[in-house]
């Protein structure tokens, strides 16, 4: 039980180092991404007015089918690009969410990219 304590930390360490130094505005909002076991959640996130601009997940709605792995993430990804693109977002700030930009992580990075978002 200790250990998984400690882990949860660790990641809350990242996850906070990494906050410090980034911040969305209404131009470069912050798009954060979490990945469990189940499901991926990512938000766009104006910080500055406090609240989200837009959302998806797999867990529910349209995207209910989507697995968490590398395909499915991309698919995500893109899902969120063309949502950016339709309320006029370009560009956005990335927030792995103190996870490693690998895998799942870095495939939804991928999609968002490949709809023509900019980070």
């Amino acid at each position: 039980m200790k250990r998984i304590v400690e882990k949860k930390q660790r990641l809350n360490r990242r996850k906070m180092r990494v906050r410090r130094k980034i911040t969305g505005t209404a131009e470069r909002p912050r798009l954060t991404v979490y990945k469990s076991n189940k499901n991926i959640y990512a938000q766009v996130i104006d910080d500055v007015k406090g609240h989200t601009i837009t959302s998806v997940s797999t867990q529910g709605g349209e995207y209910s089918a989507l697995k968490v792995n590398v395909e499915d993430a991309a698919k995500l990804g893109e899902a969120l690009g063309n949502s950016l693109k339709e309320l006029k977002v370009t560009e956005v700030v990335f927030d792995r969410n103190g996870r490693l930009y690998h895998g799942v992580i870095k495939a939804f990075a991928d999609g968002a990219r490949k709809s023509g978002i900019k980070f």
